[in-house]
């Protein structure tokens, strides 16, 4: 995962991961609906120039925009196996398949807070009732809710590939390009820790109303770890971990009392994390100082606004 620097994504040229068994697409040449993961991995495998697809936000978009034609397309609506989740040693596995709508409900909100949040504000019901967990990781694109939540969370993706085999790396490593999907290869589940802690998701859009992120922020608390962990989403190719900010302000909170702060620190916090996610910039050959340009430094205010409100929110 970043660490406040910018990073690199994936997204171009990687599999999209949506929902339902697709109708079929401009230029698709063939449809397979497989039951299972392992024949969905075969059937990738057997056509490697072939394009998961479930609902289809993501597939659509690109194709419609005529930048992909997908020779063939792999249905995944008919997996159920990925479309729940379960309980596994102090974690939830969450299937890749489950829908912004699923993972919205009471009953998961109950499990993972921030996760919730980010799926409640993935934007209309449709695209709510369409796009997948899966599809968010898949896709990388740098607004994708879901995706600072899981940089914060530090969870890890179960990743099905051919002949039976599962491979696991941090979803951080995915999202910067440190490891790749393999051909043949498909994000199955998601491991996330069941924290028992607050935790917390905001997100800024434009004039425009409820939509595409300008800025999202997760936070979460860890009592066990006594750690604070944030990420920053939507203003670099991936979410960005302010590392420093988060020890600075753990150190702050009384871990074994009321675990309050007074508004200097949370102020403080909030200035940190937007330093260290949108950093000054380097002084002109002269010396002299170079301002950001005013969408930068409102861009900049916005992160540290929801820095500020996020950690005051898990405090209370």
């Amino acid at each position: 995962m970043g660490t406040a620097r910018k990073g690199r994504a994936i997204g171009k040229g990687q599999p999209v991961l949506t929902t339902h068994a697709p109708r079929a697409a401009q230029g698709a040449q063939s449809v397979s609906l497989p039951a299972t993961l392992d024949e969905a991995v075969a059937a990738l495998a057997a056509v490697p120039a072939a394009v998961p697809v479930a609902g289809g936000t993501d597939l659509m978009s690109s194709v419609n925009a005529g930048l992909l034609r997908p020779a063939a397309l792999v249905g995944l609506g008919r997996i159920s196996e990925i479309r729940g989740w379960q309980y596994q040693d102090g974690h939830a596995l969450l299937g890749a398949g489950l829908t912004h709508a699923r993972m919205g409900r009471p009953d998961f909100a109950a499990l993972i807070p921030a996760l919730a949040a980010a799926a409640r504000a993935a934007g209309p019901p449709q695209i709510r009732n369409a796009g997948t967990l899966g599809g968010n990781i898949a896709s990388a694109a740098p607004t994708g809710d879901s995706l600072p939540v899981l940089a914060a969370l530090e969870a890890v993706l179960i990743i099905a590939g051919p002949g039976g085999t599962r491979r696991e790396i941090p979803v951080s490593h995915l999202l910067a390009g440190m490891e790749m999907l393999r051909p043949g290869e498909l994000v199955g589940y998601v491991r996330v820790p069941i924290l028992h802690a607050p935790q917390v998701f905001l997100k800024a859009t434009g004039r425009t109303g409820p939509g595409r992120a300008l800025a999202s922020l997760a936070l979460v608390l860890d009592p066990a770890r006594r750690g604070v962990r944030c990420a920053v989403g939507a203003i670099a190719p991936m979410p960005l971990r302010p590392l420093e900010a988060e020890q600075w302000v753990a150190g702050l909170i009384d871990w074994d009392g009321e675990r309050g702060l007074v508004p200097e620190a949370l102020t403080a916090f909030g200035e940190y994390v937007a330093a260290a996610c949108i950093p000054d910039q380097p002084p002109a050959e002269d010396g002299s100082e170079r301002p950001h340009p005013p969408a930068v430094l409102h861009l900049r205010r916005t992160v540290a606004a929801l820095a500020r409100r996020a950690l005051g929110r898990a405090l209370s």
